[in-house]
């Protein structure tokens, strides 16, 4: 299994029991509970079947967790300096992951399946698109451990991996699972920008930025829009600290390496792009799921930390889009660019005619 794993381009492979991982069902509700899955609805919706991988397939009697690699070659961090430039999650500048990983999961069950002849076996695979915990699974299989920051952590390959699941009703034996190796270390939660860990091994979704950036639709409150940065699709900030990376390496997925167009776009001229623009250039990834609006939103946060006066025209194209998102954090980068007196009149000009409640407070706020 494991050298066909390798042979197909997975970088892990570990087998485990589709009984729940101890303890993480209780978590998951608990989580879900306190608010802290944000208005991620279908982690509530899914809650039991999510709990327990056998309330998703009643017949599994094995499943295989694979990861992997995404590792960049240089440092995620290096571009956040650059306020001129919008920063992408390291696991977004390129192929879309799950596509990939879809493929080969399924490449990988047909071996299965076929090496198990004449004996029948039945396979189900999922990146994502089910209710399913990969992480404690992950663990339990012994792929790695969940880092304090929740992550799953490997010693071969630190905090970059992709997850995916093959459930099959064969019987096979199950790895040792892995410990965990964090100790004393704090580094992924004292670098968090909106502080989104209340304890280790705890995140609340509300405060983090990939949550914000991504899963969130609606306003981005004030409190975290500086703390966003240049950011403008996902955080890696608490994968990259993680110690463990000194062990990490490249990824040797080509579909993963870092496009050229992604590394470090300039906000000026992600700001100008209009849908049609938009799809052309993230098609076959992942930020094309945000949709133009949100990835707007984003933009002009990051325009509006940029410190720099000449980006306060893209801010300014945007004041009269369709969409309250746009409208509301055009608003905001304007009033952290220009002058007081500039704000002042384009209120008078754009905001007599505003509607929206959300846009209008904005306006009122001013760069608070």
């Amino acid at each position: 299994m494991r050298a066909k794993a390798r042979e197909l381009g997975f970088d892990l492979c570990g087998i485990t029991s589709p009984a729940a991982p101890s303890g993480a069902g209780e978590r998951l509700a608990e989580w879900i509970a306190a608010g802290r899955h944000g208005d991620m609805d279908w982690m509530a919706q899914t809650l039991r079947r999510r709990a327990d991988p056998r309330a998703l397939w009643s017949e599994a009697k094995s499943v295989v967790m694979l990861a992997v690699n995404y590792g960049p070659v240089g440092d995620p961090m290096a571009g956040l300096a650059n306020k001129d430039l919008g920063v992408i999650s390291v696991y977004a500048r390129n192929r879309d992951y799950h596509d990939v990983m879809k493929g080969r999961l399924k490449q990988l069950a047909a071996w299965l399946v076929s090496a198990s002849r004449p004996t029948p076996v039945d396979v189900k695979v999922f990146v994502d698109t089910a209710p399913v915990m990969e992480k404690p699974l992950a663990a339990t299989a012994g792929v790695g451990w969940q880092g304090k920051h929740t992550n799953l952590v490997s010693r071969d390959f630190g905090s970059w991996l992709f997850l995916g699941a093959l459930f099959t009703d064969l019987e096979l034996r199950p790895d040792a699972p892995e410990t965990d190796h964090c100790g004393s270390c704090r580094a992924c939660l004292d670098i968090c920008p909106t502080r989104a860990f209340p304890a280790p091994y705890q995140l609340d979704a509300r405060r983090c930025i990939s949550y914000l950036t991504i899963e969130h639709k609606g306003h981005i409150a004030r409190e975290f829009r500086v703390p966003i940065g240049n950011r403008i699709y996902g955080c890696d900030d608490c994968l990259a600290a993680c110690p463990w990376n000194k062990y990490a390496q490249g990824s040797r997925e080509a579909k993963f390496a870092e496009r050229d167009d992604l590394a470090a776009p300039r906000l000026v001229e992600l700001a100008a792009m209009d849908e049609k623009a938009f799809r052309a250039r993230f098609a076959g990834g992942p930020i094309k799921r945000l949709g133009h609006t949100r990835f707007l939103r984003n933009i002009l946060i990051a325009i509006g930390n940029s410190g720099d006066p000449s980006l306060a025209d893209s801010a300014l194209a945007r004041l009269r889009h369709s969409s309250p998102l746009v409208r509301a954090m055009a608003i905001w980068a304007l009033a952290r660019l220009a002058e007081g007196e500039s704000f002042a009149r384009l209120r008078q000009s754009f905001g007599a005619d505003e509607t929206d409640k959300a846009v209008l407070a904005e306006w009122r706020a001013g760069g608070a």
